[in-house]
């Protein structure tokens, strides 16, 4: 650890000299120029969206090069600025690559391909290139770090071990999920037990390729034994929530209780399944376009209604009172044909008007319909009512309200005595 301080103490004096400095400072200022200077006026310019970006990607490092080619000049390196300027170009390629790419993948793939993969790997390329530079990688890499269970851990392998599992981790998911789906095709599983199998497989890569990570920094069985023994005790006490949730996440896969696209009960409120995870299951509420995680073992613990385990249809309800001296098939008659003309009723099964009550002020009906999705049943039940009032109104049906009348009795002591009016 030592040697590795005192090479990065030895980059700091190689940029402190003035010609660094110089450098460093010019490609400072022809970053300030493009935003402020250059931008503007080539968005003003009113080219093509492609030209436009085109001209924004290449235009910052062609200025940036220019310095470069005059520093000379003046006697001054200029390799540095050269190297800012190729990886700026690069950057800018890379965005003009995504945008190029939004138009043929979905944009959710796109950008997870980016963000996950691509920019991460450009900025490790870029960080390398820096270092070697202004070091030695090869030197670098047998710097060692610290010892563990005997072992003399080196820089290089540490930093080539975390990189793997990285790339262990992103690229897995493709070959498994290939794998998976050719089971799916061939061997007629169900679709939850292609998604455990698709997270299965890709997780025992990950194992499998960890454990040949740890054999190659140096590990021996006895140092894997300790470490495993260390993760069990860590899962009966710190993690075992964790665990919990993994194992049951495995379960609702399989079992296909949870699947993603149904519609659950939760607090009162339908939300729509959209991912299942290891650990939480994302479910999104339509109300208020808010997304909630909820750990997988709460559905072995709780109870949930769910309306799309065989289907998505769901009968819903509204209510509605009608004066007395209405005849109640007639209101019974108007209100199944009222909600046959909403649009997003269901005409089969057909709607049903019940009688429910005799109240105060009212007699109390109930509409019951059906509708193909329940995320939608606040909005189509809105619906309902707006037709209801409008078809009440044309009818001639009355709505009414409760209604209190008070009367102010007198108290016998405000009588006038019968003695004092004779």
């Amino acid at each position: 650890m030592r040697d590795l301080v005192r090479e990065a103490l030895g980059w700091v004096g190689y940029l402190e000299r003035s010609d660094v400095l110089l450098q460093l400072l010019t490609f400072v200022a022809a970053v300030l120029l493009m935003r402020r200077l250059l931008r503007p006026r080539i968005e003003s310019m009113g080219l093509r969206r492609r030209w436009n970006n085109l001209l924004l990607a290449i235009a910052g490092p062609g200025l940036t090069l220019a310095f470069s080619l005059l520093l000379p000049t003046h006697r001054h390196a200029h390799g540095l600025l050269q190297f800012l300027a190729a990886l700026w170009l690069g950057w800018n390629l890379l965005q003009l690559l995504e945008l190029l790419l939004r138009h043929w993948l979905p944009q959710e793939r796109v950008h997870q391909l980016f963000s996950r993969l691509l920019r991460p790997l450009y900025l490790l390329v870029a960080t390398l290139a820096l270092i070697n530079k202004l070091d030695s990688i090869s030197d670098l890499a047998v710097i060692p770090v610290g010892q563990l269970f005997g072992t003399s851990i080196e820089l290089g392998k540490v930093f080539g071990s975390l990189l793997v599992i990285y790339l262990l981790l992103l690229g897995s998911g493709p070959p498994a999920a290939a794998m998976a789906w050719l089971a799916h095709r061939f061997l007629g599983i169900s679709e939850g037990s292609r998604k455990a199998l698709e997270l299965i497989l890709r997780y025992s890569v990950v194992g499998i390729g960890i454990m040949a990570i740890a054999f190659h920094v140096g590990f021996n069985a006895t140092a894997l034994l300790a470490i495993a023994g260390g993760l069990s005790v860590g899962l009966g006490f710190g993690v075992k929530e964790v665990f919990s949730n993994f194992v049951s996440g495995l379960w609702l896969l399989f079992e296909g209780s949870v699947r993603p696209g149904e519609v659950l009960m939760i607090d009162g409120d339908p939300c729509e399944v959209r991912k299942l995870g290891l650990r939480a299951t994302l479910l999104w509420r339509d109300r208020d376009n808010a997304e909630l995680l909820i750990p997988n073992q709460v559905f072995f613990t709780e109870a949930a209604t769910t309306y799309t385990a065989s289907d998505r249809m769901r009968r819903s309800q509204v209510s509605v009172g009608a004066a007395y001296h209405h005849d109640p098939s007639a209101v019974i008659a108007l209100l199944e044909a009222t909600a046959l003309s909403v649009p997003r009723v269901l005409k089969q099964p057909a709607p049903k008007g019940l009688l429910l009550s005799y109240g105060d002020s009212a007699i109390n009906y109930a509409l019951r319909f059906w509708i193909a999705n329940p995320m939608d049943n606040v909005g189509i039940c809105s619906e309902v009512n707006q037709a209801i009032w409008t078809a009440f109104k044309q009818h001639g049906i009355e709505i009414p309200f409760p209604q209190q009348v008070q009367h102010i009795a007198a108290s016998p002591g405000d009588q006038p005595d019968a003695n004092l009016r004779r």
